[in-house]
């Protein structure tokens, strides 16, 4: 019964997500206020029935009810109730709806907190919101229902994939949905600004706090889910720039490009046209990935589904939005006027080049991502783009950006000499070519790429700690202005942390490409391998029986230079369920360093396969990661602030009957 009401519940929410999407797009382009107010209680009751109706769907997964099809595909009575929920999502049709619910809930959260929005801005948003869920629940009720029930339950079902039974991959799709769904609002807001011919300082306030919680979403979710490849499969890295790793980096890049572009309108109401196209561009690329996930075009061990018919669909789904939209822009978009101007050096200048780096390497991506498929279709070839493209072809791109945030951070707006706001970087530029060039002097015949990130993971962290210091002002003590330095606002912190967790990562990436070891060898019970300064003994495999799987586990103990420092316990399970294997490497974590090792399959004269690697600043990367989502939080917490305090100003002004600054 609850089944059937969750499906009820989601044909009741395509009802409303049409009513949300036609009455209060008609009203604000009539001008009729009882018409465009429907916009928000229809935005909180389609959230409410979506969520029900997700809520049904988890209940038939924790209740093993095998009467569902899509339960008996994707759960098993002996998995672990985090996998069991985990499994909700862990497919095509329960994912689907999962990026349907947080769809409508950040339609619903439109509703509940734009009240100082323009009543016709709300209401076009909304009804924009409401016509991606329209579209969304249309495909999920006709090709994707995830309520479709069997005749003849079995006793039990086929298990979730084993590779997806992890933590790090029970939560890493929906941080992932968040970042991409919550794009749809910028794009709301974009064609909302485009259908209203006026977009200003206040439109610029409204979407950078969106886009903002995407970013930091998107930044959780990729690291994640790398993390989760560096561990779980076995084969040591962190990325591989598979296709659906590259369809969530796409939209992470044009995120970051739009929060700068969006600063700008912001501040000084330019670089209008150009805010709205990433806006459209952005959700635009969440919709590849879509289509890239869903549609079996390109193979990925992260893919969902492989269903050319239903890639059909999604393809006009992003062809109808990214297409119209872009469409209404090429129309409407002259109407965007700049209103600031600004010199060749100039912090909108230093912004200018920062999306220009940013939205031109998210090509690059999507070039070396598409380009298989492209040389398939066109010239009947099936070619491969892997990492080598990727990695000379990117991280140019990465250099110049690296190089450039910190003088654009402390550059001055509309006009800026180069030389002065240069001089208090002089300090952050030598420490970095000396640690730079220490590095390369420690390290003898090795790639350049260690110290040149070392160099720049300096600069960025010392850059974002100037940058801050600059902004207390000229004038008071040491403690005067580190007190300041305190007390100034998070949108400030946020900048300066996220920044530096950039450098960070770019360090962690740099480091461990230029100076990881590695050796593969076959060893017997008791011998033992040498890689640097560890040596790594093959004490014991045995076999050890999990709850739903079976293991060959392997006992390792590690030395370093002739101390004892750790025991690794790498497995090689098989899931007989599902009858897939999974690998799952024992790594001993460090602040500087990972051992990292990973059993293989016995060999036929006896013995074992056996890899071990030494990453060193393998955790940077993701500590990188997490110092960035945090600048993400900080910023967040300060622009929710600022808005309200904003409105709440106006309305005390408009109260008092004087203008308000």
């Amino acid at each position: 019964m609850i089944v059937e009401l969750g499906h009820f519940a989601l044909i009741a929410a395509f009802a409303v997500a049409i009513a949300q999407t036609v009455v209060p797009l008609v009203g604000a382009h009539k001008g009729w206020s009882d018409w465009m107010a429907l916009g928000r209680p229809a935005a909180s009751l389609q959230f409410w029935l979506v969520l029900f109706s997700f809520g049904a769907l988890t209940y038939a997964f924790v209740t093993s009810d095998f009467s569902l099809q899509l339960v008996v595909m994707n759960s098993h009575t002996d998995k672990p109730m985090l996998y069991k929920i985990s499994g909700v999502w862990g497919n095509h049709e329960g994912s689907l709806l999962l990026w349907v619910v947080i769809l409508a809930l950040f339609g619903a959260t439109a509703a509940w907190f734009g009240n100082q929005l323009p009543p016709t801005l709300r209401a076009r948003v909304l009804g924009v919101q409401g016509s991606i869920s329209v579209a969304f629940l249309a495909f999920i009720l006709f090709t994707s229902n995830p309520f479709l029930r069997l005749e003849f339950p079995p006793f039990n079902g086929e298990d979730l994939n084993p590779l997806l039974q992890d933590p790090g991959l029970a939560f890493h799709p929906p941080f992932l949905y968040l970042g991409y769904v919550g794009l749809s609002m910028a794009y709301s807001f974009a064609v909302a600004a485009l259908l209203e011919g006026r977009v200003d300082a206040a439109w610029g306030r409204w979407v950078r706090p969106w886009t903002l919680a995407a970013w930091l979403f998107l930044t959780i979710g990729i690291a994640l889910g790398s993390w989760w490849a560096y561990y779980e499969l076995g084969w040591g890295g962190f990325w591989f720039w598979d296709p659906v790793e590259n369809a969530s980096f796409m939209p992470w890049l044009i995120a970051a490009a739009l929060l700068h572009s969006a600063i700008v309108v912001e501040k000084r109401e330019a670089l209008k046209s150009w805010t709205i196209l990433l806006a459209i561009l952005a959700f635009g690329f969440s919709l590849i990935g879509t289509f890239i996930v869903r549609s079996g075009v390109l193979t990925s061990v992260h893919a969902f589904a492989n269903d050319p018919e239903r890639g059909v669909y999604i393809l006009g789904i992003l062809v109808f939005f990214t297409g119209g939209a872009l469409l209404l822009f090429a129309i409407r978009g002259g109407a965007m006027e700049a209103k600031g101007v600004f010199s060749t050096v100039s912090r909108e200048s230093a912004l200018v080049f920062n999306n220009v780096l940013l939205a031109v390497s998210c090509f690059v991506v999507f070039i070396g991502t598409m380009w298989p498929l492209i040389a398939e279709m066109a010239f009947d070839r099936k070619l491969s783009v892997g990492p080598p493209f990727f990695n000379a072809a990117f991280t140019p791109f990465v250099i110049g950006l690296a190089a450039l945030l910190p003088l654009g951070a402390v550059l001055p707006w509309k006009r800026a000499d180069a030389a002065r706001a240069m001089k208090p970087l002089w300090y952050a530029l030598a420490l970095a070519v000396f640690i730079g060039a220490l590095v390369w002097a420690m390290q003898t015949g090795r790639s350049a790429g260690g110290p040149l990130g070392a160099g720049l993971g300096v600069w960025l962290v010392v850059g974002a700690g100037v940058d801050l210091y600059l902004r207390t002002g000229q004038k008071g003590s040491l403690s005067q202005r580190f007190g300041r330095v305190v007390r100034l606002p998070r949108a400030d912190w946020g900048k300066a942390v996220a920044h530096a967790g950039f450098g960070i990562t770019i360090f962690g990436v740099a480091a461990l490409m230029a100076w990881e070891q590695e050796d593969i060898r076959v060893l017997q019970v008791g011998e033992s391998l040498t890689v640097g300064k560890y040596e790594v003994v093959l004490e014991d495999v045995s076999r050890v029986e999990g709850p739903n799987y079976l293991s060959t586990m392997a006992r390792m103990h590690v030395y370093e230079d002739g101390r004892d420092i750790d025991v690794l316990f790498p497995e090689k399970r098989i899931y007989p369920v599902a009858a897939m294997p999974t690998t799952e490497a024992g790594i001993d974590n460090g602040f500087w360093r990972d051992v990292y090792a990973v059993i293989g399959d016995p060999q036929q004269g006896g013995g074992w396969a056996v890899r071990v690697y030494i990453k060193p600043f393998a955790n940077w990367i993701w500590g990188g990661a997490i110092i960035m989502s945090l600048g993400g939080v900080l910023s967040l917490s300060d622009r929710r602030y600022r808005v309200a305090a904003g409105a709440r100003r106006r309305r005390e002004a408009a109260a008092q009957g004087v203008p308000a600054e």
